[in-house]
C-alpha cells in the first residue's frame, strides 16, 4: 500500500506542476518562432533572437515544473519544430538540422539538397513513419513549396510554385497518411494537400497571415494570424476568432492533454497558454 501511495503522489505533484506551468505566460524570450511537448511533458521553444543574424538562434527546454534551460544554440534563424522519437528537428532558415538529446546538432539536410534553394523555411511537421514536412514560404508573398524529407533525407517536392494556389505556404498538419494540412501567410487560405499527387482542396479562408496549424483527435482545427494577431477556431467552415490581440502570434502546438494551446509571441517574447474546451 505504501508504494502505491507513493506513486499515486509523484503522478498528483507532476499534474499540479503541469497545471502551473500551462497557467502562466512564459517570459523574457527571445523572438520565440514555434513551440513543441516532447513525450515526458518538457517544451522546446524555438528562439530566432535576430532576424538574419547568423548563430545567434536557440532552443530552449522549459521542463514540466517551469524551470527553463537553452538546450540547443549557434543556430541562425530557427522557426519549426517537430520531434521524431527522442530527436528535435528544425527548420533553420534554408536547412534542416536534427537535435540529439544532449542538445549537440548537426545538418540533417543543407540547402543545396533541395529541388530548389529555400528562401524561407517556416513549418517543420512529422509523420507516423518519420517522415518530415517542411514549408518554404518563399518571400512571403510568391515563391513557396512543400516538401518532403524521408528519414534518410531524401527530399521530394509535394507542391510548389507551378501550383497557383501555392503563394507562401506556412503551418503544417499532417491529418494521415496521405493528407496535409496548410495554411498560407500571404492569402490566409487553409488547404487539405494529399500527399499523392500533390492536389490542393480549400476548406476555409480568412486566416490573415496564417502561421500555426493544430488539429484534435475530435476533429476541431485551429490556426494562428500572425499578422492579425488572433488564433482562430474553424467554426462550420468559417474562421471564428477565440482570441485576439496578441502581438506576432506564430507556429502554435497543443498540450498532449489537449486542452491548451500553445502559442509562442514573437514580438512580444512570450509564451502563452490558452485553454479550450
Amino acid at each position: 500500500m505504501k508504494k502505491i501511495m507513493i506513486v499515486f503522489a509523484m503522478l498528483y505533484t507532476g499534474c499540479i506542476h503541469a497545471s502551473t506551468l500551462f497557467s502562466e505566460r512564459i517570459t523574457s524570450l527571445l523572438t520565440p518562432e514555434s513551440v513543441i511537448q516532447a513525450k515526458n511533458g518538457d517544451l522546446y521553444v524555438s528562439e530566432i533572437n535576430g532576424f538574419n543574424q547568423d548563430s545567434d538562434g536557440q532552443i530552449r527546454k522549459i521542463t514540466h515544473n517551469g524551470e527553463t534551460t537553452i538546450f540547443a544554440k549557434g543556430m541562425d534563424d530557427p522557426k519549426g519544430l517537430a520531434i521524431i522519437g527522442d530527436n528535435v528537428y528544425v527548420a533553420d532558415k534554408n536547412r534542416v538540422l536534427m537535435v540529439m538529446p544532449n542538445g549537440h546538432w548537426h545538418i540533417f539536410v543543407a540547402a543545396d539538397a533541395f529541388p530548389q534553394t529555400p528562401q524561407f523555411l517556416n513549418d517543420l511537421a512529422a509523420d507516423n513513419q518519420g517522415n518530415l514536412y517542411v514549408s518554404d514560404s518563399g518571400d512571403l508573398s510568391t515563391g513557396g513549396a512543400i516538401y518532403k524529407i524521408n528519414p534518410q533525407g531524401r527530399i521530394t517536392t509535394i507542391v510548389d510554385r507551378n501550383k497557383p494556389e501555392v503563394l507562401a505556404p506556412n503551418g503544417l498538419f499532417v491529418e494521415d497518411e496521405h493528407h496535409l494540412l496548410t495554411v498560407d501567410f500571404a492569402s490566409g487560405m487553409l488547404y487539405r494537400v494529399n500527399l499523392d499527387n500533390g492536389d490542393l482542396v480549400k476548406l476555409a479562408e480568412g486566416f490573415g497571415g496564417g502561421d500555426g496549424i493544430v488539429k484534435t483527435k475530435s476533429g476541431q482545427i485551429y490556426v494562428s494570424d500572425w499578422k492579425g494577431g488572433s488564433i482562430y477556431h474553424l467554426d462550420a467552415g468559417q474562421a471564428r476568432p477565440i482570441k485576439s490581440h496578441f502581438n506576432s502570434p506564430a507556429d502554435i502546438a497543443l498540450s498532449h492533454d489537449e486542452k491548451y494551446i500553445l502559442v509562442p509571441v514573437m514580438k512580444a517574447g512570450t509564451l502563452e497558454f490558452i485553454e479550450i474546451d
